[in-house]
């Protein structure tokens, strides 16, 4: 049975869901699962990011320059056209800097993504950052 409109709706935000728990979690099995195998990745790097097992690679030794991760992803916008979706979400990820425990750095940014349905549900094929606001240090009150 087809899903409806809003069942793919619900169902793509969930994946942006478990995006952010799992990589706050430091779950990077769960976190991959969210992308496609050959999922691209542009923005956070110079150069494009292509393949999952690249990406959560790139995405676990970025973390260890971070204690403690918080992303918070609202304002999510999804549109579905058959088997294919766009998503355009904000976030607001505030990271503990392991050798600065007087400040935290705050990313506020769009995250702009395709998926498509696969029978594991939908997948991440194209992840994209569009910083709106350039990270800052925030000092961290006593």
């Amino acid at each position: 049975m087809r899903s409806s409109m809003m069942d793919d709706r619900y169902d793509i935000g969930q994946v942006m869901i478990q995006y952010a728990t799992s990589v706050d979690q430091r779950d990077m099995v769960r976190y991959g699962s969210c992308f496609a195998d050959d999922v691209e990745v542009t923005g956070f790097s110079a150069d494009p990011i292509v393949g999952r097992d690249a990406w959560v690679a790139y995405v676990t030794k970025a973390l260890t320059n971070f204690g403690g991760t918080h992303h918070q992803i609202t304002n999510q916008e999804v549109v579905v056209v058959g088997e294919s979706a766009h998503l355009r979400s904000y976030v607001q990820a505030t990271h503990e800097l392991v050798d600065d425990d007087e400040h935290l750095l705050v990313l506020w940014a769009i995250y702009d993504d395709r998926l498509a349905r696969t029978p594991e549900g939908w997948k991440i094929t194209q992840h994209a950052i569009e910083r709106t606001i350039d990270a800052k240090k925030v000092r961290v009150s006593a």
